[in-house]
């Protein structure tokens, strides 16, 4: 033990801000944005910190925990911010590990250990682990973002502890140091062997308190694996070696501070199968986890129906893989080194069970995509209900061979109490997560919620088991742990809280002199924010506050997504600063509905620093479980802000962009040549609002349109169409939409088009009037404008649709325009009819009889998804007929980081080629040479050519046999 060195000239008096730079950190923020960005994790509550620190240093942390001290401010440690109980937020200094101390500093693969950083992020130390042949054993839903420290805080466990134990089972060292000042290195004791606890008077004092108590102990914990709820004193015993590095985890930061910890690494199994099993109800799938434990599963997991019902509605019926019959599954993971073997043990399971619904999956993608469902079952389970569902009552744990009668208890006392609830979970621990919809939104809401968690916890301590089984107490559950521990029990979390922190500074309010249950409820922002809003916020009832509190804080959106062909969220992972993420975002839009912190409506400045550098990628529209569209909301923010106000330019130029095309195309030659003097050049980048980094896209000058009257075989029609229409010689028909971007400026994609369709059998046919979908109004909120240009294009296209005659866009963005937008922006319903009767030209092509694409074997593609394309359109039709032609494609995720108007504007540069180098540019430049780059967005291709030098082709002009010819238009390497 040695006592940490206080920070110098520290003055007593001074605000936690104040004397925490004075003592030298350098990442300090009380700013209202840091403020509301951490003023809540991923649970129900929301307390404001009064500052924010993000250590560089164990030296910044130890000067940090002697500031607490000094200036009496309590301090909570933060991991990734996921905690569901409420464990990660506090009224006083919040520490965020995850900026700077997130490394793995080493791997001893002789003795299967690492030493980490407490803010390493769980999928880090698995790369890492992975190099050596090893793993790290416990893997929570939320392994993508969640860091080690924060799992030994709450004892995490995740879908494998059955094979790998708990958080607290592979905790071999820690290094920590108390509130006042003790630093300890805690090494775990060889099983059998005498305690390794170093001389310390903490450790001295938690000594006895231990020895006065031990009945209680040897009673009352470590009764089953997943009695994870108040301090599990079971490790402290003498015959379990006085193990103080085991004993802190679960302590949820109310005892110490975590500066670094050694951990158990594992081998992994060669092989790993997934038995399905279906179920009427969740109820019968756990009666048969004890037929399912001797056969030594890795993973036994349940899963609710209406889960995999929201993926289904979200992504497709196809974004989920073939389920047997059934209200709910358990997923069965075994593995081993024999594939053979593993088919064998699975046909023993399906044997032992009682229910024949059963199919094995052996492929690791289609596994892997269940197991993603499985993983976002937290998000997808707040939307899979008629409202909104809750955490809360997250993580009970019963004895596994009690969890079939549990549940059928305690869904009859939801029904009792009239809420419902989707149960999942770690089934084969006896764990169960559960959402909830309680009534928050109704004036006895907070009522009902008290009263049942009280009846809950009741009903689980009947069982014998945990109020949580590994996410900890937090100020969820704290206060109930009385109805779980008897007086003697409770009384010994006091003492042993005091031996620690006898002030009460390490995260107040949680374990030990809890704050009542219902007390810092975050609220739901329904009703709030309804008059006057310029989109219809149609899956939200027009609410903005229920719209921005769809963000449950599940963090998601500050994972790597890419590597999944994910999107969410670019400027994130360009920046790695929380008010760039979507969730950051939409915290401080739920603080602006609140009104209390972030208090000047839509002008907020905080507001607007978060909504900054957001992309408008539609990312989290698709990625986020819980169905969050930022793009939306900040148009409604900009256009809220602005109203009837003079706007920043680029909203002027770039935002009213196609008008400006449509009046230039006349002039299309002298415009280009203008925009292309140096002097001039600089005045309209200037008056632009556009970094004098970028270049100016050319006008066309033949348009589209243009051209389809003169070399090109379209037919130009203004004509209405009251019947399917086909060509006098038996051709079907098809309206090729000549959106701006390719009507005005790129128009090779839509010629390409043209001879790709009438090679497909179709009489093509173009609009003769210009319509514009309103996507630059839309992402500048110029909404009033955006909805003008909305109605004149449903208006122009619906006697289309409405005759049967299918309308190809080639633009992404605009096409996604159609199929989601339009309906927020108008309550025509001609709106909804259009969005169903708009396709791709790949969803055209894969539903044409008789059409076949040219072989593309020997063909290597680095594709790049169109933000909107992968998150509204779905790209899986392209992805179907590039590989049934043969082509080597490899896709990308994310995003480009042009995005529109965004990589072009001021301020917006680096960020722009930052989000490109996080995996687009890397893959042009390592591509072999003579790939082809496929983008078919105009923003993809200018960011290409403007970064890469590259021309990338539309999927037009690839499959045009002029494009295809020429792979020198579009090469990589």
């Amino acid at each position: 033990m040695t006592a940490s060195p206080a920070p110098e000239s520290v003055e007593r008096g001074l605000g936690a801000a104040a004397a925490l730079r004075q003592a030298g950190l350098s990442d300090v923020d009380d700013s209202t944005l840091a403020r509301a960005l951490y003023s809540t994790d991923a649970s129900l509550y929301r307390v404001v910190p009064q500052v924010v620190v993000r250590p560089r240093s164990v030296e910044e942390v130890l000067a940090t925990v002697e500031v607490a001290r000094t200036t009496a401010v309590p301090l909570t440690s933060r991991g990734a911010g996921t905690s569901i109980a409420g464990n990660a937020v506090g009224p006083g200094i919040v520490v965020d590990f995850t900026r700077h101390l997130n490394r793995v500093l080493e791997i001893d693969a002789d003795g299967r250990t690492a030493r980490v950083e407490p803010g390493t992020v769980h999928a880090t130390l698995q790369r890492e682990a992975a190099r050596a042949g090893l793993r790290y054993g416990p893997d929570p839903s939320t392994h993508t973002r969640c860091t080690i420290g924060g799992m030994i805080g709450n004892n995490a466990c995740g879908s494998r502890a059955l094979a790998y134990g708990r958080s607290a089972d592979t905790v071999a060292a820690l290094d920590v140091v108390t509130v006042g000042g003790e630093r300890l290195s805690l090494v775990r004791p060889a099983r059998g062997s005498a305690s390794t606890a170093p001389a310390s008077t903490t450790l001295d004092a938690l000594r006895a308190v231990v020895d006065a108590d031990l009945a209680t102990i040897r009673t009352e914990f470590g009764r089953f694996g997943r009695q994870v709820s108040g301090y599990s004193m079971e490790h402290l015993l003498p015959e379990n070696g006085f193990d103080v590095a085991t004993f802190l985890s679960g302590t949820e930061g109310t005892l110490a501070v975590t500066l670094g910890a050694t951990v158990d690494l594992v081998s992994d199994p060669r092989h790993r199968v997934l038995l399905l099993l279906g179920y009427p109800t969740m109820a019968d799938a756990a009666d048969d986890v004890m037929a399912i434990l001797p056969h030594g599963p890795t993973a036994c997991e349940g899963l609710d129906a209406r889960i995999v019902d929201v993926v289904r509605a979200q992504r497709g019926a196809g974004s989920v893989p073939e389920l047997p019959a059934g209200a709910g599954w358990m997923f069965v993971e075994l593995s081993g080194a024999s594939l053979a073997e593993l088919e064998a043990r699975a046909a023993a399971v399906a044997a032992d069970v009682g229910t024949r619904a059963t199919r094995l999956v052996t492929d690791a993608s289609e596994q892997a995509v269940l197991w993603r469902i499985r993983e976002e079952g937290a998000g997808l389970a707040a939307r899979s209900l008629s409202r909104p569902a809750y955490a809360g009552w997250e993580d009970t744990a019963v004895p596994p061979e009690r969890l079939g009668t549990y549940l059928r208890e305690f869904e009859a006392l939801l029904r009792q109490y009239e809420l419902d609830g989707v149960p999942y979970g770690h089934f084969g621990d006896g764990c169960v997560h559960v959402r909830i919809d309680f009534p928050f939104a109704q004036a006895e809401g907070t009522r009902v919620f008290r009263d049942f968690l009280r009846d809950a916890a009741v009903l689980v301590a009947g069982h014998g088991g945990s109020l949580s089984g590994e996410h900890g107490d937090g100020r969820a559950r704290s206060e109930l742990l009385p109805l779980m521990y008897s007086p003697e029990a409770i009384a010994l979390f006091g003492r042993v809280k005091a031996a620690f922190d006898p002030d009460d500074l390490l995260n107040p309010g949680v374990l030990v002199d809890p704050a009542p249950l219902d007390a810092d409820l975050r609220g739901t922002g329904v009703g709030r924010v309804r008059d006057r809003l310029a989109l219809r916020l149609v899956h939200d009832g027009g609410d903005f506050g229920a719209a921005v509190h769809r963000c449950t804080g599940v963090g998601k959106c500050i994972a790597d997504n890419t590597g999944a062909g994910g999107v969410m969220c670019p400027s994130f992972q360009a920046t790695r600063d929380e008010k760039d993420s979507t969730r950051g975002r939409a915290r401080v839009l739920q603080e602006m509905v609140d009104g209390r912190l972030v208090g000047k409506g839509w002008k907020d400045p905080a507001v607007h620093d978060a909504l900054d550098l957001c992309l408008s990628c539609k990312g989290c529209a698709r990625d986020c479980p819980t169905g969050i569209d930022m793009a939306t909301y900040k148009a409604e923010v900009l256009h809220q802000t602005y109203r009837r106000r003079l706007r920043p330019r680029n909203h002027y130029a770039l935002g009213m962009l196609p008008r400006w095309a449509r009046l230039s195309a006349p002039v299309a030659r002298l415009a280009n040549r203008v925009l292309r003097t140096p002097g001039l050049r600089r005045v309209a980048l200037w008056l632009a609002g556009v970094d004098p980094r970028r270049s100016i896209p050319r006008f066309a000058t033949t348009t589209l349109r243009r051209w389809s009257r003169g070399e090109g075989t379209a037919t130009r029609t203004r004509d209405a169409v009251d019947e399917p229409a086909g060509a006098a010689d038996g051709r079907p028909e098809v309206l090729l939409w000549a959106d701006s971007f390719t009507n005005y400026f790129q128009t090779a994609p839509g010629q390409a088009a043209v001879r790709v369709l009438e090679g497909a059998g179709y009489r093509v046919r173009l609009l003769d009037e210009s319509v514009c979908c309103g996507l630059t109004w839309i992402s500048t909120g110029q909404l009033d404008g955006a909805r003008r240009n909305v109605e004149r294009t449903v208006a122009a296209l619906h006697p289309y649709v409405a005759a049967g005659m299918p309308v190809v866009g080639l633009e992404p963005s605009c096409l996604s325009v159609l199929r989601s937008d339009a309906v927020e922006l108008t309550d025509d319903p001609r709106a909804a009819e259009v969005a169903g009767g708009v396709f791709t030209l790949a969803e055209l092509l894969a539903r044409t009889d008789g059409w076949s694409a040219p072989d593309l074997s020997g063909v290597t593609i680095v594709a790049q998804p169109h933000c909107h394309h992968t998150s509204v359109l779905g790209w899986q039709a392209d992805a179907a007929l590039l590989a049934g032609a043969g082509a080597t494609v490899t896709r990308l995720g994310g995003c480009c980081g042009l995005a529109g108007n965004f990589g072009v504007e001021r301020g917006h540069y680096e960020v722009s080629v930052a989000v490109a180098e996080h995996q687009l540019l890397p893959a042009v430049r390592e591509a072999p040479h003579g790939s082809i780059v496929l983008a078919d967005g105009f923003s993809c291709r200018t960011q290409l050519d403007d970064l890469a030098g590259v021309r990338a082709l539309h999927l037009a002009e690839l499959l045009d046999r002029r494009g295809s010819d020429a792979p020198d238009r579009a090469q990589a390497g």
